[in-house]
C-alpha cells in the first residue's frame, strides 16, 4: 500500500506500513484520497531533524483548526481526532519515516492522539521523536525531494520563506473500505480562499538562485503588506489597496507626555502654513500617547520641516520626525464621498432594487406626532379586530340563519330560570339529612340482630 506526494519541490513516494499501524495507515490513505492534503502547506523545516505539513491551511492562518481525521470529516467533529498508535518495533532510526504529529489526550494526559498532520524525517536516529509521533510510513523514492527541503530558507519560526506545498496526492492501492458518508470529489478541488491568504512567495514564483535570504525575507514582507492592503480593500476601509499616503503630513513621534497641540503647532509654523497639528490621546484618559500628525498646505514646507527637525529637543524629549504613511484621512474622505454619491442615486446603497428594511412607518415622513408610528400599530390593530366584527355580525343576519340570535336568547331564558327557581340545599345541609337516616337504621339493624341471638339460645 503506497501514497504518492506531489508537492513543489518534487515527487515523494511512501510505503504504508498496515500491520503496525492500521487505523493511522487508513486515516492517511483515506485523507489522499479526498484530496484532503490538496495545497497543504509545509508550515515547519527543521533542518536535518523533520518538517511537518498536513494541515490544510497552516497554523499561522485564524481560520485553522488544525486539521481533522477522516472519521471527523465524514462523522463529525465529535471524532476529529483518534488515538495513535505506538509499535514498539517501529522506532525513527533512518531519514524519511513517516509518522503522524500527536498530541496529548483531552481526558488522559498520558495518551497521545492524531487528526492529520504527518512529519517526515530529515536525519538519523532522532530518538526525541519516541513516544511523540506515532510511526505509520516510510519513503521509498524522493529523497531528492527532501534534500530541497531540508535546504530551503526559512524564518525563526521555520516557515520557508517561499511557499513548499502539497499540490496533488495519488492513492497506489487502498485495501480499506470507505467510511460511511465519505465523499471522492471527482477531481482535485482548487485553493480556497483561506488558503490562497496564507501564500507568501508563490511555490511556481521564479526566484534568483543567488538572491540572499535577506533579501527574501524583504520580499516576504512586500508581498505581506500588498495582502494586507488587499483585505482592507476588500472590507472597505482603502478605496484601492495601492493607495498612496500624503505627501504632506509628518509623523511626530517620541514627544513629552507635557507637550500640547498648540505648543507643537507654534513650533512648526515658521516652515510654512499648517493645516493641522493634532497630538493623539487616549479615549478614555485623554493623556497623550507621545505621538501626533502635522498637515502642512505645501508639500515644499512639509519636506523642509521634516531634515530640520529630526532629533530636535522639545520639553526636554529628542522628538522622531518622519512622513506620515497613514491614509486614514483619504479614507475619511473617500468614505464620505461614496456614501454621498450613493445617496444621490435611486434605491438603498445606492443600487436600485434594494430597499431599505423599514421598522417604524415615520422613517420616511411624519407619520403622527406624539406617537411611534410603527408598522403593526396597536390603534390600528384594534380598529381592524372591529371591523371583522361588525362584518361577522352581519354576514350572520344576511344568511339567515338565526343562530347568534338564538344562542344569546338561550342564555337569557337559562339565566332568567335560574333566577325563578327556588334555592337548592347545599352539601353540608344533604350531608347531615342522610347521615341521621343512615344513623337511624344502622340502630333498626344492631337491634335486630340482639333480638336473634336471644332467640337462638
Amino acid at each position: 500500500m503506497s501514497v504518492l506526494l506531489e508537492t513543489s519541490l518534487g515527487d515523494i513516494v511512501i510505503d504504508l506500513l498496515t500491520d503496525y499501524a492500521p487505523k493511522s495507515c487508513e486515516n492517511f490513505l483515506k485523507l489522499c484520497k479526498i484530496k484532503y492534503y490538496n495545497f497543504s502547506p509545509v508550515h515547519s523545516v527543521q533542518k536535518g531533524f523533520s518538517f511537518q505539513t498536513g494541515d490544510p491551511l497552516g497554523p499561522e492562518s485564524k481560520d485553522s483548526d488544525g486539521g481533522s481525521s477522516i472519521w471527523g470529516m465524514a462523522e463529525g467533529v465529535s471524532k476529529k481526532e483518534y488515538q495513535a498508535e505506538f509499535h514498539p518495533k517501529l522506532k525513527h532510526t533512518e531519514r524519511g519515516t513517516v509518522s503522524m504529529a500527536t498530541a496529548p489526550g483531552p481526558r488522559d494526559p498520558e495518551s497521545r492522539v492524531a487528526a492529520s498532520q504527518f512529519l517526515i524525517t530529515l536525519g538519523d536516529n532522532l530518538d526525541y521523536l519516541e513516544g511523540k509521533a506515532a510511526i505509520f510510513g516510510k519513503v521509498v523514492e524522493g529523497f531528492d525531494t527532501l534534500e530541497k527541503i531540508n535546504d530551503s530558507f526559512i524564518d525563526d519560526q521555520g516557515r520557508p520563506l517561499k511557499d513548499i506545498r502539497i499540490r496533488h496526492t495519488v492513492v497506489l492501492d487502498d485495501p480499506y473500505e470507505d467510511p460511511r458518508g465519505l465523499i471522492e470529489p471527482p477531481e482535485s478541488p482548487l485553493p480556497s480562499k483561506a488558503q490562497l491568504a496564507t501564500v507568501r512567495i508563490a511555490d511556481d514564483e521564479e526566484i534568483d538562485d543567488n538572491v540572499d535570504q535577506e533579501s527574501l525575507e524583504k520580499l516576504r514582507r512586500e508581498r505581506e503588506a500588498k495582502a494586507q492592503a488587499l483585505t482592507l480593500e476588500l472590507i472597505g476601509d482603502l478605496p484601492f489597496s495601492e493607495v498612496k499616503p500624503p505627501e504632506n503630513v509628518l509623523f511626530i513621534a517620541k514627544l513629552n507626555p507635557v507637550t500640547q497641540d498648540e505648543d507643537l503647532e507654534l513650533i512648526f509654523s515658521r516652515f510654512g502654513k499648517i493645516l493641522s497639528c493634532e497630538i493623539i490621546r487616549d479615549k478614555k484618559t485623554g493623556d497623550s500617547l507621545q505621538y501626533g500628525f502635522i498637515e502642512f498646505e505645501h508639500q515644499k514646507d512639509c519636506e523642509q520641516a521634516y531634515f530640520k527637525m529630526n532629533n530636535v529637543l522639545i520639553d526636554d524629549s529628542r522628538i522622531h520626525v518622519d512622513f506620515s504613511q497613514s491614509v486614514s484621512k483619504l479614507s475619511d474622505t473617500w468614505r464620505v464621498a461614496t456614501n454621498t454619491k450613493r445617496a444621490e442615486q435611486r434605491g438603498f446603497g445606492g443600487i436600485s432594487g434594494l430597499e431599505k428594511k423599514r421598522q417604524y412607518r415615520d422613517m420616511d415622513g411624519d407619520y403622527r406626532r406624539g406617537r411611534y408610528g410603527m408598522v403593526f400599530d396597536r390603534q390600528d390593530i384594534h380598529k381592524d379586530r372591529q371591523r371583522i366584527d361588525r362584518y361577522t355580525a352581519k354576514d350572520g343576519y344576511r344568511k339567515g340563519t338565526g343562530d347568534m340570535t338564538r344562542s344569546r336568547s338561550r342564555s337569557r331564558s337559562r339565566s332568567r330560570s335560574r333566577s325563578r327557581s327556588p334555592a337548592r340545599p347545599g352539601y353540608r345541609e344533604r350531608r347531615n339529612e342522610h347521615g341521621g337516616d343512615r344513623d337511624q337504621r344502622n340502630g333498626r339493624e344492631d337491634a335486630r340482630r340482639r333480638d336473634g341471638h336471644r332467640n337462638y339460645r
